[in-house]
């Protein structure tokens, strides 16, 4: 066991300037923080096995999931159920950082739509 910090996590770079910090990365789940900049989204996709909690730490987010619109603020959170088509977007102008939980983990486990 030991302290996770995003300073130490593994860290990498997606989309055009996105960033996500591995702090955990196990098989059977994925705790992931990520920054979004203003403008900026993911591609929709599914995971077929991972369930996905995404978690807003900084900014706001606006989130499909299957044809519904979400927004959440600082504090909000929303549960993505495996199966589910779902994207995230920051039609915000600040930095968007929020964390992705995943159970088992999502990556190998996605088909981008």
């Amino acid at each position: 066991m030991s302290v996770v910090n995003r300073d130490k996590a593994e860290h990498y770079h997606w989309g055009d300037g996105a960033d996500g910090w591995h702090l955990l990365k196990t098989d059977a789940m994925s705790v992931i923080e990520e920054r979004l900049p203003p403008g900026m989204h993911e591609q929709r996709h599914f995971h077929s096995l991972a369930q996905q909690f995404f978690y807003v730490l900084e900014g706001s987010a606006t989130f499909e999931l299957n044809g519904e619109v979400f927004e959440l603020a600082r504090g909000d959170g929303l549960h993505v159920p495996a199966q589910t088509p779902h994207q995230v977007f920051n039609r915000s102008e600040q930095d968007l950082r929020f964390l992705v939980i995943s159970q088992p983990k999502s990556h190998g486990d996605r088909t981008n739509l």
